[in-house]
């Protein structure tokens, strides 16, 4: 069992989400089996080529926990110059995503099966990062399970160790106490400063996620943030 601790090791004892027994689609069955080996980076412990995974520089975003990726599919096909990683753990998301990259054509986009934290701190070069997008995660509502919030210090200092200077963290959540906690606790973090005075105006690039509907439709708010990393002089 995952115990809390401080520093590096809370990055990797403290889970910030549930593997969940979901049944999966004969489609999303499909789609992974025929296009995983093509689209899903494997998991490792040595830090990733970008350009020979794309065989571009083109700027790279990573979006953790993407759902059933949708969105994801959305904002890598309307900015073809710009290659996208999303990492997920669940794996009838994985299976939607990889269907969608090749119902699209996609060749920008690539997915990490893994937990996030674990496969930045592993994977991921320092300083390599243009963005970080961050749509609805879990907001662990009650206070014994804060601490599983993907949007905390020191979580926080590393999504920050990763972005490239001039680089952003842009999360979206539907949930008030996440959303005033995360805002809190961005401001905190060394080196990453708010580009708006509290809570960042919708992003018009970001397509609305089915769980954004719901959240509308239960007459939630939606809050959005985005800090970026002090451009080093």
């Amino acid at each position: 069992m995952a115990t809390e601790t401080t520093g590096d090791k809370f990055l990797r004892t403290v889970r910030t989400y549930v593997l969940r027994a979901g049944r999966m689609t004969d489609a999303q069955k499909h789609a992974y089996e025929e296009h995983a080996k093509q689209w899903c980076i494997p998991f490792t412990h040595e830090s990733l080529d970008f350009h020979g995974i794309f065989f571009n520089d083109a700027p790279v975003v990573i979006e953790i926990g993407f759902g059933m990726g949708q969105a994801t599919a959305l904002i890598a096909r309307d900015n073809p110059s710009i290659n996208y990683i999303g990492i997920e753990v669940h794996r009838a998301g994985v299976g939607r995503l990889l269907s969608e990259i090749e119902r699209m054509g996609l060749s920008n986009l690539r997915i990490i099966e893994y937990d996030a934290l674990e496969a930045l701190e592993t994977m991921i070069p320092d300083n390599a990062v243009s963005a970080f997008h961050i749509f609805f995660p879990d907001p662990w509502p009650k206070k014994k399970h804060h601490k599983r919030r993907l949007v905390q210090r020191p979580r926080t200092d590393l999504f920050t160790r990763k972005l490239v200077s001039g680089g952003y963290m842009y999360m979206v959540t539907d949930w008030e106490p996440y959303a005033e906690h995360a805002l809190e606790e961005l401001t905190a973090t060394g080196g990453l400063t708010n580009r708006y005075a509290g809570y960042a105006p919708h992003q018009p690039w970001r397509p609305e996620t089915r769980f954004e509907q719901k959240g509308l439709q239960a007459q939630h708010g939606i809050y959005e943030l985005m800090f970026t990393k002090t451009l080093e002089e």
